[in-house]
């Protein structure tokens, strides 16, 4: 007989577990308190690019992360093949550009250790790197190509994933408002301010920036803040660059919709997800400097979502010890996105009782109690 699980958060962190659990044979529900997919999935750039962003340490993190890019093609093949809805997953291939030769001695410093893993990566000069991207900045004085990093529209992904739960078998239940989880000594259950109530064999906590709410009930410490991250687009300038360009000031991906997505300022505002003047600013007072054709144009578009934080940047898996029916997975920060297929797999095996694919300790869940 199959297991129970109740899913509590409908983006693309919860919509992946619930997806990977129902197609192992558990029975999901999954909660949203609002609609799923609203808050920083659908917000996001949809990077795949690990090599890009983590340039210090190849620790457990960088290989979470490495992981889930190498299941990002099968994952979103099946995405597809159940929800029929498809979406933008291109493999662009990225380039990280410096300006300047003191940044140049760290990207060969990047490369020695990351050849391991990102096999293809090569130094590129400044010319080079025009060859590929023609409309870059003369001041580029090298990069490094990545030919493995990828991107997806994220809003079309969100959609697809949910749509794909729905079609396996997971029960959506959306509009809930607030969700609590009630531990008493013999049972677990949810309930919701809608007057909801449900309960299963397992529950799965992945509800983003909101996870903090759980520390009192759980009674454990769930450091998790969201940052504001405010992006901005441009529109039909999508085909004049050719790859995901990374800088040390942020990035821009083109989307084959035409528009191209420059991201992201980051700032601290609670749960506001206003945009404001000044963050959107740090975007256009920069990426000029990459593409000097943005200097005379103006963003179409902007937008901000939250992004969950924990305060040493590795998100919360595993299995709480005083609660072993509750599972967490919480604090993907700017990585959720990519790491939603990895984290899928990761909760799967922990429910199924299996060694997992890639390791978690460093991701202890009560590491901050």
């Amino acid at each position: 007989m199959s297991r129970s699980v109740i899913v509590i958060g409908g983006g693309v962190i919860g919509l992946s577990i619930a997806y990977q659990l129902q197609r192992n044979d558990f029975q999901v529900t999954l909660l949203e308190k609002g609609r799923c997919g609203g808050q920083a999935s659908g917000a996001a750039a949809g990077m795949l690019a690990p090599f890009s962003e983590i340039g210090e340490d190849q620790d457990d993190f960088f290989r979470l992360c490495v992981t889930s890019l190498g299941l990002f093609k099968e994952w979103q093949s099946n995405i597809k093949e159940d929800s029929n809805i498809d979406f933008e997953f291109s493999e662009s291939g990225s380039l990280h550009v410096v300006f300047h030769e003191a940044d140049v001695l760290a990207l060969k410093g990047r490369l020695s250790w990351q050849k391991k893993w990102a096999t293809s990566a090569r130094m590129l000069s400044g010319e080079e790197a025009r060859e590929l991207e023609p409309a870059l900045s003369k001041e580029v004085l090298a990069a490094m190509y990545y030919p493995e990093e990828s991107h997806v529209y994220a809003p079309a992904y969100v959609k697809s994933l949910e749509e794909a739960c729905r079609k396996v078998g997971v029960k959506i239940i959306e509009d809930t408002g607030q969700i609590y989880i009630h531990t008493e000594k013999n049972s677990t259950y949810v309930s919701a301010q809608n007057g909801g109530t449900w309960q299963a064999d397992e529950y799965v906590c992945a509800q983003g920036a909101w996870g903090k709410e759980l520390e009192e009930t759980l009674g454990v410490s769930l450091p998790i803040f969201p940052i504001r991250g405010q992006i901005c687009a441009y529109q039909g300038y999508a085909e004049s660059v050719n790859h995901i360009v990374y800088s040390s000031q942020g990035y821009l991906v083109p989307k084959e919709n035409g528009t191209l997505i420059n991201g992201a300022s980051e700032d601290i505002a609670g749960f506001q997800t206003t945009v404001t003047e000044k963050g959107i600013e740090r975007l256009t007072n920069w990426n000029h400097k990459l593409f000097p054709f943005l200097k005379e144009i103006d963003p179409f578009h902007t937008w901000a979502g939250l992004r969950p934080a924990t305060l040493d940047g590795y998100p919360l898996i595993g299995k709480l010890k005083e609660h072993p029916h509750i599972t967490v997975a919480l604090g993907h920060y700017r990585n959720g996105i990519l790491l939603s297929p990895v984290t899928a797999h990761i909760v799967t095996s922990i429910l199924k009782n299996e060694k997992t694919i890639t390791p978690i300790d460093l991701f202890n869940p009560e590491r901050f109690s």
